[in-house]
């Protein structure tokens, strides 16, 4: 089992990354979340990691914290979430948030992730309530400020990518995009375009 990596940051492809650890490259898969707070390409990055194992694939996915991946994994025990929709849940709102609607029996705010329907909203805050009273809300937060990133090649293209992988249709990753300013990195346009789609 892969726990953790520690080494140099070679690519970032959203939702992907390329870790180099003792000249073995790692492709993980990351939350949005994990993502924005990644430093720039070439820089040296600790991730959590989660190994899946399937008949056709072994699939590592990466986290900035030990309690982004709990929740992950939590997610993933829940009948019908599959790790694709775990990270899009991941990826839409930070821990804390999720934590409250589940707590206040908010099935209307987790329908505007991707993937996430009435009755999967529902069937999210009856299995998880039972698991958060030990999660105290404020510590381990997954938002506690993106580092500095360094701009891609198309990052309005490069974050529309990103949406559309979430489960996102692309008119409404386009739309999602529209209106924010185009001039920042990627990472920052799909933290805007998820926080405009919760919010709205």
């Amino acid at each position: 089992m892969i726990g953790r990596l520690h080494g140099t940051l070679l690519e970032k492809l959203p939702p992907w990354i390329v870790i180099d650890v003792n000249g073995v490259g790692y492709e993980l898969e990351t939350s949005m979340t994990t993502l924005v707070s990644l430093p720039g390409t070439g820089e040296t990055v600790r991730l959590y990691t989660h190994l899946s194992v399937r008949e056709d694939a072994h699939l590592l996915y990466g986290f900035g914290s030990d309690e982004e991946r709990q929740l992950f994994r939590a997610l993933i025990k829940v009948n019908g979430v599959g790790p694709k929709l775990a990270l899009a849940i991941l990826s839409g709102m930070d821990r804390d948030a999720f934590v409250n609607c589940v707590m206040e029996d908010d099935s209307k705010a987790l329908t505007k992730l991707p993937g996430v329907g009435k009755k999967t909203a529902d069937r999210l805050i009856v299995e998880m309530r039972d698991r958060f009273p030990h999660w105290q809300k404020g510590q381990g937060s997954l938002l506690d400020g993106p580092a500095p990133m360094r701009p891609q090649a198309d990052p309005q293209a490069d974050a529309e990518a990103a949406l559309v992988s979430l489960g996102y249709k692309p008119t409404e990753a386009s739309r999602m995009l529209s209106g924010l300013d185009l001039d920042q990195p990627t990472e920052a346009l799909i933290k805007a375009a998820l926080s405009r789609q919760l919010a709205g």
